[in-house]
């Protein structure tokens, strides 16, 4: 089981525009069962964890409902509307507290923290971030929310080019 923060970014280290959109991430060629993509990376995750804005812009912006089948803890100080028929926890506990179930839920798979760069900081500040695999895109945005916005060393793992994308595998370093 590894914690891992999977996230698409631009060259100038962003994951959205100042707008918080991801507009200009839907419109680049990638294959999703590519090298490091997300129909590859999906099947091992048994667990998730994202923050209100991302899970706001997914509710608003991904057709066909609720795109995730695995147990997601969304951190945030306000009870969105839950989708239907989905296993969502809307949590303001800390994430340590929150990545001990996240844990368990993931039965040995991987715990995904989807965004933003600000929650897996908070992962990463308990010593609970293990990988850190991203998808630069060929664009700079300059501005908007970071990547994450905290100093964190890494180590090379893995790369690859995945269509229009750069994708790398890091691994955290204590």
């Amino acid at each position: 089981m590894t914690t891992i923060y999977y996230a698409a970014g631009s060259l100038d280290g962003f994951i959205a525009d100042p707008g918080h959109s991801l507009d200009w991430l839907l419109t680049r060629d990638v294959d999703g069962s590519g090298p490091m993509g997300i129909d590859t990376f999906l099947p091992g995750v048994g667990a998730m964890a994202m923050g209100a804005t991302t899970y706001r812009w997914i509710r608003e912006n991904l057709p066909g409902g609720w795109p995730y089948t695995v147990p997601c803890w969304v951190f945030t100080h306000h009870r969105p509307e839950r989708p239907d028929g989905a296993d969502v926890q809307f949590t303001a506990e800390d994430v340590a507290d929150v990545h001990e179930q996240m844990v368990g839920a993931a039965a040995g798979q991987h715990v995904w923290i989807v965004g933003g760069g600000e929650l897996a900081g908070q992962f990463a500040d308990r010593g609970l971030l293990d990988e850190l695999w991203v998808q630069w895109a060929p664009v700079t945005l300059g501005g908007g929310a970071p990547l994450l916005p905290r100093r964190l060393e890494f180590r090379y793992e893995e790369l690859v080019r995945n269509g229009e994308f750069a994708c790398a595998r890091l691994s955290v370093v204590r």
